[in-house]
């Protein structure tokens, strides 16, 4: 070891490449994913709200010291639309397992299906990252070799920092005692020379440990894309199954969008846990096919579609006639054609469509209509959605709907949904998932249909309304109530649909249904939505 003296300029010229340093070594990032400010109150935002990841922040966090940054980052992968990953060289040491976890994720064949569920959408990157939950915690153990050689990295470049940072002391200490010359006492002139020496020997170790653990990255890597894909493919199914539930049950991505994080996760775990749970598909199969229906109708026109007539009515010229309106040498045509009355018109026939007063669908919730049917779906689940594809007929047609539950003469149930006001989400499962027990009465349930249009009509005028009655059962009626019933129908002008779910014998001619109703049908197989799709077109 020297004990000479040296001069200032000799230690500062050998010391200089450790000065300042630290302050010129290139940023490591502890975050695999870029991301802006936006983005990261976007997470803030979620994490704070949601209790599901702060309990996996939790527990990954006592086994790994980088588990909330490894959410954060699958997070931001999901969330971002154009994820943009930082190369490994920009790393630290200590977040190399990470960033290996998220470009498995990212690079998978799965992660695509994923992200179109999840872009944007910071609920559904939430639940995509708890559904990650198991493989997550997988990869990291299975990378947990290769994680305790990043943290030897990680501590030897700190180490390496930290002898730099002694050799700036150490020269700062020799310059306070140099002579006027610049000449520096050997003690002072040794601890340089010691500290530079110490900063060489931790520079070493820390290229040594970043060598070392490409190897540990490199035999875990095969594992975590086994593992990445999986997880992957797993919160596509599970985002993908939410947002189906969510649209079977009409909630729509603009509502999704404006209600709290909280609130949706209540709102999705009742969907999920709910007594029709088990019946979104259908239930969404039948809001589908009413749709549909729905698209078939030509407005004004009155029944089914059958062909084609002549006419002058513009609100049913067909496409290829209105096509001439584009060609400035065939207007003539089309006017001459539409002044004598001669435009092709869709031709329809049958009954008239649509009334003006309010739908009110009288579902049957009586014991024997927990009864399953072909394919396992109960009647209640085949009436209930129906029932919630006739909301949505009220509500594209600008009619109140009225939902009545019923069973007994003493047990009914009234949910009332007005044109004017929105069909609340709640109110609808509310609606959806009561049910009364019991047996079945036909007067109790029709009576207050019927003054339910009689009260809309004292205050509003609005006649011809529509009643769907959907049932399993038959029961009598006294004649003075059928008296006064069929007085109601003439002086409001409303319709009634029978449908006898499940069981054909209640939608025979000589049924007290069918004396009900002007228009009866019978379901028998339950797993069929278009049994009823004609309802729709008439509705």
């Amino acid at each position: 070891m020297e004990t000479t003296p040296s001069t200032l300029n000799e230690l500062a010229s050998r010391a200089g490449k450790w000065l300042g340093l630290p302050a010129a070594a290139p940023e490591r990032h502890t975050a695999a994913v870029v991301a802006d400010r936006f983005d990261r109150i976007a997470w803030r935002d979620t994490y704070e709200q949601s209790a599901g990841l702060r309990e996996l922040a939790e527990e990954l966090n006592e086994r790994h010291d980088s588990g909330t940054d490894l959410l954060c980052d699958a997070f931001l992968a999901a969330y971002k639309v154009r994820p943009r990953l930082r190369e490994r060289a920009e790393m630290d040491p200590g977040r190399l397992v990470n960033h290996q976890v998220i470009t498995s994720l990212v690079e998978s064949p799965e992660f695509a299906e994923l992200h179109r569920e999840t872009a944007g959408d910071p609920y559904a990157a939430a639940m995509a990252v708890l559904a990650q939950a198991a493989a997550l915690r997988g990869m990291l153990e299975r990378s947990r070799g290769a994680q305790e050689q990043a943290e030897q990295a990680r501590q030897a470049q700190q180490a390496t920092e930290g002898a730099a940072n002694a050799v700036g002391e150490a020269l700062q200490q020799a310059a306070a005692e140099a002579d006027e010359d610049g000449t520096v006492p050997a003690p002072a002139a040794d601890a340089v020379r010691q500290a530079i020496r110490n900063a060489e020997a931790a520079e070493a170790a820390a290229r040594q440990a970043v060598q070392d653990t490409a190897p540990a990255l490199a035999a875990a890597a095969p594992g975590v894309r086994a593992a990445a894909r999986n997880a992957a493919a797993k919160a596509a199914r599970a985002t993908r199954q939410e947002a189906a539930l969510m649209r079977a049950w009409g909630v729509g991505p603009g509502e999704l969008e404006r209600m709290p994080f909280d609130q949706r996760a209540r709102l999705a775990e009742r969907l999920r846990s709910g007594r029709l749970a088990q019946w979104a598909e259908l239930i969404g199969r039948f809001r589908q096919m009413a749709g549909g229906e729905r698209a078939r109708k030509v407005e004004n026109a009155t029944g089914e579609l059958v062909g084609v007539t002549l006419g002058s009515d513009l609100s049913r010229v067909i496409p290829s006639e209105l096509a001439n309106l584009g060609l400035p040498e065939l207007r003539a045509v089309f006017a001459a054609r539409y002044a004598a009355g001669e435009l092709m018109l869709y031709d329809s026939q049958g009954e008239q469509t649509t009334g003006q007063g309010a739908i009110i669908a009288c579902v049957d919730t009586s014991h024997s209509m927990y009864e399953a049917g072909p394919g396992g779906v109960t009647r209640e689940a085949w009436a209930k959605a129906c029932a919630l594809a006739l909301l949505d007929q009220a509500r594209h047609a600008g009619r109140d709907f009225v939902g009545i539950l019923f069973s007994a003469a003493d047990r009914i149930q009234v949910f009332r949904f007005p044109a004017d006001q929105p069909a609340g989400i709640a109110r609808v499962l509310d609606f959806a998932e009561s049910f009364l027990g019991g047996g079945t009465s036909y007067q109790t349930p029709l009576s207050a249909a019927g003054e339910l249009l009689e009260e809309e009509f004292d205050a509003s005028a609005r006649a011809r309304g529509d009643i769907v009655m959907l049932t399993d059962d038959d029961c009598g009626v006294t004649e003075q109530w059928m008296r006064d019933w069929n007085d109601a129908k003439h002086r409001l002008g409303f319709r009634v649909f029978g449908v006898a779910v499940g069981a054909p014998r209640v939608g025979e001619a000589d049924s007290v249904l069918d004396a009900l109703c002007d228009n009866l049908r019978s379901i028998e197989d339950l797993t069929d939505v278009h049994a009823a799709a004609d309802l729709f077109r008439l509705i």
